[in-house]
């Protein structure tokens, strides 16, 4: 998990602190493993989306392969989730950030997200808008996470 609920995982307690409308999954560049996301998200009656269209069908590794060529990303409605399947996060490549990741526990089940350090980097550097707007405002509540993960 990266973004901004990627951020709340460290949040004190595992309150939320910052408020997102969606949830980002990095995902490897493989697609076998993207197939593999898809189906599972029609498994559980999920909605696929490409921008403003249903993600076509058949949901085959011919598909994946041309969403990975063009990083394009994936997104999942329904069941009150939105969530974007990401290819990409700015400023940094799957493998640095999954050797990287850290746990966290929810309902026994354990969630993978990306060190507080690569989102907070990422968002710089995807320079968009509402990134800097996010760090701006959360500037000294992000620079205190920081300091605790580095004391982790």
């Amino acid at each position: 998990m990266i973004g901004v609920a990627g951020a709340n995982f460290y949040a004190p307690q595992g309150s939320a602190v910052f408020v997102t409308e969606d949830s980002d999954l990095f995902l490897p560049l493989d697609p076998d493993n993207l197939v593999r996301a898809w189906s599972g998200c029609d498994d559980l009656g999920l909605d696929l989306w490409n921008g403003v269209e249903p993600l076509d069908a058949p949901r085959d590794r011919w598909l994946a392969d041309r969403v990975i060529e063009r990083r394009a990303l994936t997104r999942v409605t329904g069941a009150g989730l939105n969530v974007d399947l990401t290819l990409v996060m700015a400023g940094h490549e799957f493998d640095a950030v999954w050797n990287e990741r850290r746990g966290f526990e929810v309902d026994a089940v354990q969630i993978p997200v990306a060190r507080l350090l690569h989102i907070v980097t990422s968002k710089h550097a995807a320079g968009r808008d509402k990134d800097r707007l996010f760090l701006a405002t959360h500037r000294d509540a992000l620079e205190q996470l920081l300091k605790r993960e580095e004391s982790d």
